[in-house]
């Protein structure tokens, strides 16, 4: 991987491009949502994390494989996985449709990207209160599972450094317990190429 002033100016093209785009996107998505289905809201969604992930690679030169692709089952799903950078939450827009993700409810007020998000369902989660988090994350977890949706949790609950380990949080297996839905594990190594606060 490139090092130094040529890594530096890539990155900054990838941000540059990046945050206009999401500006303009975002505030496309706030227009047609309201009077999207619910389905082509997943479909537009997944469409521009797929076109993130293709700049990633056209500006960085970030490529991926997944494996084991084969092994996800049809319906939906809990997605459990580590959280090392924003490249995870892209990814599984575009590996598993229609997919809602499990967040802290701060981040539905980030002008343009957490307004647009707001209207794709996700399950937002106040962090302060555990308890409440808990309920939450079941009532509303089996309720989008019920509606065919599937969920991708990060059981550490943040973000981690590549190769490091948290303590997971019992939330996701619950959830998929009670669901009765079926987990798929997820490891990956993004924090090599994007690690959180880069």
């Amino acid at each position: 991987m490139n090092s130094g002033p040529i890594l530096f100016l890539r990155s900054l093209l990838f941000y540059v491009g990046y945050i206009s785009a999401t500006i303009i996107i975002c505030s496309f998505f706030i227009l047609v949502f309201p009077v999207t289905r619910e389905k082509g809201r997943h479909v537009i969604a997944s469409g521009w994390c797929n076109a993130i992930l293709k700049w990633l690679w056209l500006t960085c030169g970030v490529r991926y494989k997944v494996l084991g692709k084969h092994n996800i089952p049809d319906g939906p799903i809990v997605i459990l996985s580590n959280h090392q950078s924003s490249w995870e939450t892209f990814l599984f827009y575009t590996i598993k449709f229609p997919v809602s993700p499990i967040l802290k409810r701060e981040l539905l007020r980030i002008p343009f990207w957490g307004w647009a998000l707001r209207l794709q369902k996700p399950i937002a989660i106040d962090r302060s209160q555990p308890r409440e988090a808990g309920k939450s994350l079941l009532t509303q977890g089996v309720a989008r599972i019920r509606e065919g949706i599937s969920i991708f949790v990060f059981p550490e609950g943040t973000r981690s450094k590549a190769g490091e380990i948290r303590r997971f949080s019992r939330g996701g297996g619950k959830l998929a317990a009670t669901a009765g839905a079926p987990i798929v594990p997820i490891a990956h190594n993004a924090g090599d190429c994007w690690p959180a606060r880069a």
